[in-house]
C-alpha cells in the first residue's frame, strides 16, 4: 500500500520534500534545503527518515534551492539512486548545487573562527563544492509529458509548471490491485502571463493533489502596472542621485526582471543607463536560459527569431570577478544594481545593501518572497536599522515590494488551476506556505470547490487509499518542537506586549545575530514563565 510522508515543505515555505512509498520503492518528489530562520535550518541537519542508500529516486519540480539544495547531502551520506528532471532543471543543478556548495563551505569557515576563539570543535559544512559535483552523476533527463515507468506498480510524468525554466508539476500513478492511484504535485505553480515560460500545464484528474500555496492568501497586481512603476522608481531614484538595489534570485527572477527592463530600453521608456547584473551564477544561468528555448512562450521565442536578444540591451553589463562587484560600491548614484540573493542572507547583495541602504536617495526594489527570519523579510517589514556583516546600518533608503513579479501563482491563479481540474481530488494537501497563506487557501478551495483539504504537519504520514487517506500519525513527533516552541513564543511576546509597551518595537528596531537572537528567546521564555505564575 502507498504511503506519504511529509518531510518538508509542511507548515513553512522552505525545505520541499515527499517521501512517497510503493511496495518496492522508495521515492523522494524534491530535496529542498531548509532557509529562514536558525530553528528551520536545523533541520538541514536532521537524519532521514529511511536509510539514504534505500532511496531508488528523487523527482526533482525544479532547480531552486528549497527544492533541490539537500541532494549534495544525501549523496555525500549514501545516496545513490536516481534524480529525475527536465533538461533545463538538470542543467541548472549542474551550476546552482556547486555554487550552493560554496556557500556551504564559507558560512562553515565563518562559524569555525568564532568556534575556535571560543575554544569549541569545528564544525564541518552541510556539503561542499566537491559533494555537489559528484551528486550530479545521479541525474537523469526527462522531457515534458514522458510516460516513465519506475517499475511494473509506479509510472511518472512531468508537465510544465510555468514556474521558471525547466520547472514542473509531477504525477505519479501507482498500481494497487487492477487500479491505479493518482497523486499530483505541483511543485511551484507558476504565476500565468510570465514573460519567458509557457503558462502551468492544466492537470486533467487528480485522486490527490498537493498543491503549494505561497502566495495563498495574497492577490499579485497588474505585471504591466508594476512594470510602469519600475519605471517610475529607477526614474526618480537616478534623477535624486542615488542606486536602485534589486534583489534577485539568480535563476528565474533575474532574467524576468531583464526581459522587462530589455522591452523598455527597446521600446525607448528607459533611457540607456547602466545596469550591472552582479553575481556569478546569474550569469550562468542567463546562459542557460538562452539555450533551453523549448521551455519558452510564444512571445519570448517571437523575441528571438527577429534577432531581439532579451538578455541584452545597450547599458547592461554581466560582472563576475570580486574587483568588478567590489568596484559598484563606489558608484554614488544613476546605476540599477541587480543581485544575489534574492532574500538578501547570503552573496554580493548584501555589500550593495550595506552602500546604499544608509541613503535616502537610493531606493531597494523586492520582486520575490521574501522568507520569514531572512533579511529581506526584515527589510520590508519595516525594521529601521540591520547589521550587515558586523556593521549597523541605518535603513534610510526607500524600500518597495513589487510582487507581480513572483513566478508564483496567487490565490486566484492557484484556485483557477484547481478548479480547472475536470476529474477532482478526493482530497488536496496545501503544503509550501507559511500558516497564514496556507489556512486561508484551504479555506477557500473547499468553499469553491467541495473538495476536502488538510494541511499537513512536519513528517505526519498517510496511507493513499482508493477511498480517501488514512492517517498514519507523526513519525517524528519531537523534530519540530523548537518550531512549535517559537510559535508560542511569539503568541507569549503578544500578551506581554501589553504588559511591556514598546517590547515588539524594541526587537524590531535592531537587527540581531543568530546567537543574539537565542539569548532574547530564552530571556522572553522565563519572563513569560515568571509571569504565568504570578
Amino acid at each position: 500500500m502507498a504511503k506519504l510522508t511529509f518531510r518538508g515543505g509542511a507548515g513553512t515555505v522552505t525545505g520541499s520534500c515527499y517521501l512517497l512509498e510503493s511496495d518496492n520503492l522508495h521515492m523522494l518528489v524534491d530535496c529542498g534545503m531548509f532557509q529562514g530562520n536558525k530553528e528551520l535550518r536545523t533541520l538541514n541537519h536532521r537524519t532521514p527518515l529511511i536509510p539514504l542508500h534505500d532511496i531508488d529516486y528523487i523527482l526533482l519540480t525544479h532547480a531552486h534551492i528549497d527544492h533541490s539544495g539537500l541532494i549534495p547531502r544525501f549523496y555525500k551520506n549514501g545516496f545513490r539512486g536516481k534524480v529525475l528532471a527536465t533538461r533545463a532543471t538538470v542543467e541548472l543543478c549542474e551550476i546552482m548545487l556547486p555554487d550552493s556548495g560554496y556557500i556551504q563551505e564559507q558560512e562553515a569557515e565563518w562559524r569555525n573562527r568564532k568556534a575556535e576563539r571560543r575554544g569549541e570543535k569545528p564544525i564541518p559544512p552541510l556539503y561542499t563544492v566537491e559533494d555537489a559535483t559528484n551528486c550530479l552523476q545521479c541525474f537523469q533527463t526527462v522531457s515534458y509529458g514522458e510516460d516513465i515507468q519506475l517499475d511494473e506498480q509506479v509510472r511518472v510524468r512531468f508537465l510544465d509548471a510555468g514556474h521558471i525554466l525547466g520547472s514542473a508539476i509531477i504525477e505519479v500513478w501507482i498500481k494497487e490491485g487492477d487500479q491505479e492511484i493518482k497523486t499530483v504535485f505541483s511543485g511551484d505553480l507558476g504565476n500565468p502571463g510570465n514573460d519567458i515560460v509557457r503558462n502551468p500545464f492544466q492537470v486533467t484528474a487528480a485522486d490527490y493533489l498537493l498543491i503549494e500555496s505561497t502566495y495563498g492568501n495574497r492577490l499579485h497586481e497588474s505585471i504591466i502596472d508594476q512594470s510602469s512603476r519600475i519605471k517610475e522608481i529607477v526614474m526618480d531614484t537616478i534623477s535624486n542621485g542615488g542606486n536602485v538595489i534589486i534583489p534577485a534570485f539568480a535563476v528565474g527572477r533575474t532574467q524576468q526582471i531583464l526581459y522587462v527592463l530589455n522591452e523598455m530600453v527597446e521600446n525607448g521608456e528607459l533611457p540607456q543607463i547602466p545596469v550591472f547584473i552582479d553575481s556569478p551564477l546569474a550569469v550562468s544561468a542567463t546562459k542557460i536560459f538562452r539555450d533551453c528555448r523549448e521551455c519558452y512562450n510564444q512571445e519570448a521565442l517571437w523575441l528571438l527569431r527577429k534577432g531581439d536578444d532579451p538578455f541584452y540591451f545597450p547599458g547592461l553589463k554581466y560582472v563576475r570577478s570580486v574587483d568588478e562587484s567590489r568596484a559598484l560600491n563606489k558608484l554614488k548614484g544613476g546605476a540599477v544594481i541587480i543581485s544575489a540573493s534574492g532574500m538578501c542572507n547570503a552573496g554580493r547583495i548584501k555589500h550593495h545593501l550595506k552602500h546604499n541602504l544608509w541613503r535616502p536617495e537610493s531606493a531597494v526594489i523586492f520582486i520575490g518572497f521574501q522568507a520569514e527570519g531572512t533579511l529581506g523579510r526584515r527589510l520590508l517589514d519595516g525594521t529601521k536599522k540591520v547589521k550587515i556583516m558586523g556593521e549597523m546600518i541605518n535603513v534610510a533608503a526607500k524600500i518597495y515590494s513589487l510582487q507581480s513579479f513572483s513566478a508564483h501563482a496567487d490565490q486566484t491563479g492557484i484556485l483557477n488551476w484547481i478548479s480547472s481540474i475536470p476529474h477532482k481530488p478526493r482530497r488536496i494537501f496545501v503544503v509550501h506556505g507559511e500558516a497564514t497563506e496556507s489556512a486561508a487557501l484551504a479555506e477557500l478551495i473547499t468553499k469553491e470547490t467541495g473538495i476536502p483539504t488538510s494541511i499537513p504537519k512536519f513528517s505526519e504520514e498517510y496511507l493513499i487509499k482508493s477511498i480517501q487517506p488514512e492517517y498514519v500519525g507523526l513519525t517524528e513527533p519531537l523534530t519540530m518542537r523548537s518550531l512549535e516552541k517559537q510559535q508560542q513564543l511569539v503568541a507569549a511576546i503578544k500578551q506581554l506586549e501589553q504588559k511591556l509597551p514598546g517590547l515588539k518595537k524594541l526587537l524590531l528596531a535592531e537587527d540581531y545575530e543568530d546567537e543574539e537572537i537565542n539569548e532574547i528567546n530564552e530571556a522572553l521564555e522565563a519572563l513569560e514563565e515568571r509571569i504565568s505564575v504570578s
